[in-house]
């Protein structure tokens, strides 16, 4: 009886919050979100429910674990002298990388950026350039939320990642959703038509990522432009009544 609980009670200490929730991320990287239970993952680590219930009463509580493990893995780039921009670009780049390798997670992360101490660092930086730009309070909110909403859908809506793992079964799969989509009326979808290669499948995931961030720093760095003084002067004062 002794020997048994010197041999559980090292499992039990392994057993902890982090754990278990990169033990759900990586299943959901293989089977998908649908896949994540407490039972399934107490299965996988041999122990009854009860022993992941001691870190997450329910499924919820556990999908906030794995978002906020996300979170934590963004690796925020230090803070510079360099344009308030090019440190945007980079926040989501850091942002991106830590999502890209999990996009069956990244959904969860749009709803929980303000749950978890790691999730407030990266939307307090993102705040704190987009505030350089002279931006009012409540746009500054705005455009923050969008960027990092962005950032996950561009991870989510990746042409082709709907598409099996398998190669071989890739390949089918990618052939069949282009000829479904070049056997559209050119009549009525001319430039669906002239996409579908793009809309099948992304050729160069590097490439479809990079652009996409400049285009969204980009046009913020736009609209900053074309932000009148006064409006982010008065943005904190209160209006009289």
């Amino acid at each position: 009886m002794s020997s048994m609980r010197r041999t559980a009670a090292p499992r039990q200490e392994r057993l902890s919050r982090e754990v278990i929730a990169d033990s759900a991320i990586a299943l959901a990287d293989v089977e998908g979100l649908e896949a994540v239970t407490i039972r399934r993952l107490a299965k996988q680590h041999n122990v009854t429910p009860t022993a992941l219930y001691w870190h997450f009463k329910e499924k919820d509580q556990l999908l906030d674990g794995m978002a906020e493990r996300l979170f934590a893995n963004v690796e925020l780039p230090p803070e510079d002298s360099s344009p308030w921009a090019q440190q945007l670009s980079a926040v989501l780049a850091a942002f991106l990388a830590a999502l890209r390798p999990h996009p069956a997670v990244a959904p969860l992360l749009s709803s929980r950026v303000l749950a978890s101490p790691a999730g407030l660092a990266l939307t307090e930086r993102t705040l704190s350039l987009l505030r350089l730009g002279n931006l009012p309070a409540d746009r500054t909110a705005e455009v923050g939320g969008y960027l990092l909403s962005a950032v996950i859908a561009l991870v989510t809506a990746e042409p082709g990642r709907e598409h099996p793992s398998d190669e071989e079964a890739r390949e089918d799969a990618v052939r069949a959703k282009r000829a479904s989509l070049t056997a559209l009326s050119p009549r009525r979808y001319p430039t669906v038509v002239w996409c579908a290669d793009a809309l099948a499948d992304c050729v160069s995931p590097d490439e479809y990522y990079a652009f996409n961030l400049d285009m969204l720093v980009g046009g913020v760095t736009s609209m900053t432009h074309r932000t009148a003084p006064s409006e982010a002067r008065t943005a904190s004062t209160p209006h009289a009544d």
